[in-house]
């Protein structure tokens, strides 16, 4: 369905044209972000040229997803106005500010908690299916350079006549913060045993909009305050994670941005270089690993002096995964190098903040795997796979699920084709138990690697053994 302006779009037209973009192909890029996100659409070229010649404007999700795939061309975000579909059903740019006053912050974080799991606010709609695919690495230079100028607020005490929607003043305490506290402590162990899809985790969402939005809508004293938007920035930042397992990219992107923001008011340095870590990953795991290594490099300049050696370690390692991503080999293992000795120094007595209890010398190992995968150096993959191997799978499901098929990779690469497939059907097991996007797009790299041995019976069997997994969707 369209609804016609008047004349023709001529913005769009521009637009188009600037980003070397055919009807043809501008219609196949918005039915492919649609089918990303469960939509049937089957427009051609004829449609597009309806939209820019006689200015029809397409329903629902369309305006967004062409702003999208024109986005993607060019390599920025494109708002509706640049391309004549202001008028469009409104999806706002939930989460993708980061606002010098902390008053603002607040407003920007609750939107965007707004959202339900479904990604619908009432009366509104499918917000996530209308920002399918509009994902852009370049979204998070505003927050970083804000960040790192001004790394925490001079005060965020707050009074409040009444907590939004409750009809009554809300006073905030201690006890409401470790509540959240508490919740984020959970869905951490939720998250990495059973994935980001799992119904568990995703409780987290439902925890920001019904529990942390009417705490930070309330009246705090500054001290209260520091703690509560720590605590909110550790959850916002876990539904960013979650998001991110399940390959919404978008919605994770928002939620760590807010998350960034948070951890500034509540003037958690550390935190905020986690939150820049975890943006660094996500960028690194999208392609960009240029981007990867400024953000994870703005996570280390402000924490000189501040994180424990632990921390620091996490950081140096996140950037020498993007190093090796950018194909930077000498960087890449300056970086693990100086990670390793980072962990070295770390002592038990050392205060590490909880949200890093997940790090030690496995985790520290399967990232070096992976840093040496996209390097294509199998020997060392297999070395420091073997050692990420060691733990044991209980508590962190997921990650043996990958690591498994990285060594698999590894094997595969030293021309162990049995060996490989003997690990790949391992980690197809694993991933048969989570729900975890991310897992999965791992083991179609595997069998993408094993294409040219297609006829060998053990392919054959492990890719029969992954057949219900890639039918699944996450």
């Amino acid at each position: 369905m369209s609804r016609e302006q008047r004349g023709p779009n001529e913005k769009l037209g521009a637009v188009l044209a600037l980003a070397g973009i055919s009807n043809a192909g501008l219609a196949r890029r918005v039915n492919d972000l649609g089918a990303q996100r469960g939509l049937t659409l089957r427009y051609d070229k004829t449609s597009v040229a309806r939209w820019v010649s006689k200015g029809m404007v397409p329903q629902g999700a369309a305006p967004h997803l062409i702003a999208a795939a024109i986005g993607q061309k060019l390599g920025r975000p494109v708002p509706l106005h640049e391309i004549g579909l202001a008028d469009a059903d409104p999806a706002p740019e939930v989460g993708l500010a980061f606002p010098r006053d902390v008053g603002q912050a607040v407003r920007a974080a609750t939107e965007l908690y707004r959202l339900d799991l479904a990604g619908r606010r009432a009366g509104t709609g499918g917000i996530w299916q209308s920002l399918a695919g509009s994902f852009a690495v370049s979204a998070y230079a505003t927050p970083a350079s804000r960040w790192l100028i001004t790394p925490a607020d001079s005060s965020v005490a707050r009074e409040a006549g009444s907590a939004e929607g409750s009809g009554s003043p809300l006073k905030v305490g201690h006890s409401d913060v470790r509540k959240l506290r508490e919740a984020a402590e959970d869905a951490r162990r939720w998250d990495s045993k059973y994935g980001g899809g799992d119904w568990r985790s995703s409780m987290v969402p439902e925890c920001l909009r019904v529990e942390a939005a009417p705490l930070l809508l309330g009246s705090y004293s500054d001290e209260v305050g520091r703690a509560l938007f720590g605590a909110s920035a550790e959850l916002t930042r876990l539904a960013g994670w979650m998001a991110f397992d399940t390959g919404q990219q978008e919605a994770a992107q928002r939620y760590y941005i807010q998350a960034l923001r948070l951890a500034r008011a509540a003037a958690d340095v550390p935190l905020g270089g986690y939150v820049l870590a975890t943006m660094s990953l996500q960028a690194t795991y999208r392609g960009f690993g240029d981007e990867g290594v400024d953000l994870a490099q703005a996570a280390l300049e402000r924490n000189r002096g501040l994180a424990t050696a632990r921390t620091m370690s996490f950081f140096r390692l996140v950037e020498a995964r993007a190093h090796a991503r950018a194909g930077d080999a000498v960087a890449a293992g300056a970086a693990l190098k100086a990670a390793e000795g980072w962990l070295e120094r770390a002592r038990d007595g050392d205060h590490d903040p909880t949200w890093l209890g997940f790090y030690g010398y496995d985790r520290f190992a399967a990232d070096a795997a992976e840093c040496y995968r996209d390097l294509k150096a199998p020997r060392q993959v297999r070395r420091f796979t073997e050692q990420a191997l060691s733990r044991p799978t209980e508590e962190f499901v997921r990650s043996h699920g990958l690591r498994l098929v990285v060594s698999a990779v590894a094997e595969l690469e030293s021309g162990n084709l049995d060996a490989a497939c003997e690990q790949g059907v391992r980690a197809v097991e694993v991933a048969g138990r989570i729900s975890s996007a991310r897992t999965t797009e791992y083991v179609k790299d595997l069998l993408h690697r094993l294409e040219p041995y297609g006829d060998e019976p053990r392919v054959i069997e492990l890719r029969e053994r992954a057949r219900p997994l890639l039918m699944t969707p996450a």
